[in-house]
């Protein structure tokens, strides 16, 4: 079984700062790439980030110069910095991570369960 954790939602003003993390816990061997998506209301997820294993990154280009992803390989982890909110950014973001779980030949997709970020203009 494998689970990924996120925190650090919430609301803020625009032109405020948030860090999302996110956890990778259970039966894992190893983890290629990682990385966040969100998904507005009436709107289809989205990729914010993503990060392969090592430290190669991409963005979307509504949020690059202001959102940072990281990772730790060592403690299946993965974080979003973001800066200079906007009204926009507001949504659910979702971890993603692309998970071989151990005594398995193969790859999958696993989502951690989403958390609200909500910025007010």
């Amino acid at each position: 079984q494998v689970q990924l954790v996120e925190s650090g939602g919430g609301l803020v003003q625009a032109g405020g700062s948030l860090r999302l993390s996110c956890a990778a816990s259970g039966s894992i061997r190893s983890i290629e790439a990682m990385g966040w998506y969100r998904q507005a209301p009436g709107k289809s997820r989205e990729l914010v980030a993503a990060i392969t294993t090592d430290s190669s990154a991409n963005y979307a280009d509504s949020v690059k110069d202001r959102f940072t992803i990281s990772r730790d390989n060592a403690k299946n982890t993965v974080a979003l910095q973001m800066n200079s909110l906007e009204p926009e950014d507001t949504a659910v973001y979702y971890c993603h991570a692309n998970i071989r779980r151990t005594f398995s030949h193969t790859y999958a997709d696993y989502w951690g369960q989403g958390t609200q970020v909500t910025v007010s203009s």
